[in-house]
């Protein structure tokens, strides 16, 4: 069973704790990761471009002039899509961009997320964010023991008021609610620092 450290802000180590192989057993299956982040973004798609055909802009329906005999095209009526200020043809319309993907493979790309983090050593178990003031210099301070000083996403199960205040100036890193933790978010910073808390609740939630 493999055992991660847990540290505290000044990136020192108070205990180790077990990592349960039931979640963290070290297979990272890419394809489950690439497919869960494009579901995620597939999903933030609003769809609601729309174009107007045809049938839709305001204009004459009358044939503009007779069929044959003129020496020019053949025309239905000014609404066509090859005139100015006519429709669209085959233009986007509102629509949803949802895919599906079933829940088993979901929780299974969350798996390999947190153990490619944790192969690539940027996962780190914190034992609290707490603050006694918010202040942003000692987020930054505590990133810097961390060795976090990067695109930094900072998981927690408990709203600190001090620390979401604090870390809230700090663009490069991200605070997030252990039941908000996703795929995209875990694979678009670079390091992953969560609570012990948050840690236990993660093995409750992906433990079947």
């Amino acid at each position: 069973m493999p055992q991660v450290d847990v540290m505290d802000l000044e990136g020192k180590v108070v205990e180790q704790v077990d990592l349960p192989e039931a979640v963290f057993d070290g297979e990272v299956r890419l394809h489950l990761i690439h497919q869960m982040v494009k579901y995620q973004l597939a999903k933030r798609r609003s769809g609601t471009h729309s174009t107007k055909t045809r049938k839709e802009v305001s204009g004459s329906g009358s044939k503009p002039w007779r069929q044959k005999g003129t020496g020019r095209a053949r025309a239905g009526d000014v609404k066509s899509g090859i005139w100015r200020h006519g429709g669209t043809t085959f233009g986007p319309k509102p629509r949803s961009y949802e895919q599906k993907m079933p829940k088993k493979m979901r929780r299974g790309a969350l798996k390999s997320a947190l153990n490619l983090k944790l192969k690539e050593g940027k996962l780190r178990v914190i034992a609290d964010f707490e603050l006694s003031e918010p202040k942003t210099k000692t987020v930054l301070g505590a990133l810097n023991n961390l060795d976090a000083a990067g695109k930094t996403l900072l998981v927690s199960n408990v709203d600190q008021p001090n620390f979401l205040t604090a870390v809230r100036n700090i663009k490069t890193a991200k605070p997030l609610r252990v039941e908000g933790l996703n795929v995209y978010d875990i694979m678009w910073h670079e390091h992953l620092l969560c609570t012990k808390g948050a840690l236990e609740a993660i093995v409750r939630r992906l433990t079947p």
